[in-house]
Formats: structure tokens, sequence, C-alpha cells
């Protein structure tokens, strides 16, 4: 099983989704990547995973290009952006799917608040891609 997530930057959302992944099940392939990839990862991201004891400090922030030729099981965009740019992969997709959310690093205001925008969407993809994990590829691998 192979899974792809799709994002902007690459930064922030689309790795929390590799990360919750990952964790689910560590036999199945997860990579993620930006249409615009900001080549680094949002530190606040990085800190919001840690703290459920999820690491994803190593991931890369990796440009779309480089998995274009690559088959996929699916190819998830978890931003509005990345859905309506997303490349025509030469490689084969099995499924395409949307999971969006709001970008936290876009929040405005306290340290607190921000802090609270990442905890926010940090738990919703932790549950999105949880029922995600739970209806889809546990079924397709039973």
């Amino acid at each position: 099983m192979k899974i792809l997530i799709l994002c902007t930057g690459n930064s922030c959302r689309s790795q929390m989704a590799h990360g919750f992944l990952e964790s689910f099940n560590k036999n199945i392939i997860v990579c993620s990547a930006g249409t615009k990839a900001s080549g680094k990862l949002n530190e606040n991201a990085v800190w919001v995973m840690k703290e459920i004891g999820i690491d994803i400090s190593h991931h890369t922030s990796d440009p779309v290009d480089k998995y274009l030729d690559e088959e996929w099981d699916y190819v998830i965009t978890v931003c509005g952006d990345a859905n309506e740019v997303c490349p025509v992969f030469s490689g084969r997709v099995k499924n395409r799917l949307h999971i969006g959310f709001d970008d936290p690093s876009q929040a405005v205001g306290s340290e607190e608040f921000m802090m609270s925008e990442f905890h926010r969407v940090r738990d919703e993809i932790k549950n999105a891609f949880s029922k995600f994990y739970d209806n889809t590829i546990k079924t397709e691998n039973e």
C-alpha cells in the first residue's frame, strides 16, 4: 500500500497526516509532498506531534515532482490549493481523495491562540485519517 499526501508547502498539514498514517501501520508506505514545497517543516507542527509521541522531525519537505512517475494506491490532498492544482501523475493513481483542513500556520494572534490552532488542526487530522485508515485501508487489507 502506497499513499502520497499533498499540500501546498508540505511543511505542516501533510506532514502531520503523514506521521499519523505511519503511526497507524508501519507496513504502509507513506510519502508527503508539496505543490510549492517550502523545503522545511513547520516547527509548531513538529512540536504538537511530538507532544503525542509522534516524531516527524526527520521528515523532509519535498516537491510533488519527485513522485509524479510513481504508482500510488492513494493520492490525498489536505488543502484546497493542492486539490485545485494537483498535477497529473504519469504513474498510476488508483484513488484520489481530498480531505481538507485549515492551515494553522496562517493563524494570527497570541502565541497561545496560534498553538491552539495547531492543536485543533492536529486533532482534526488525527480523527479524519484514523477514520480513513479504519474504514478504507484496514478494510482493503483484510
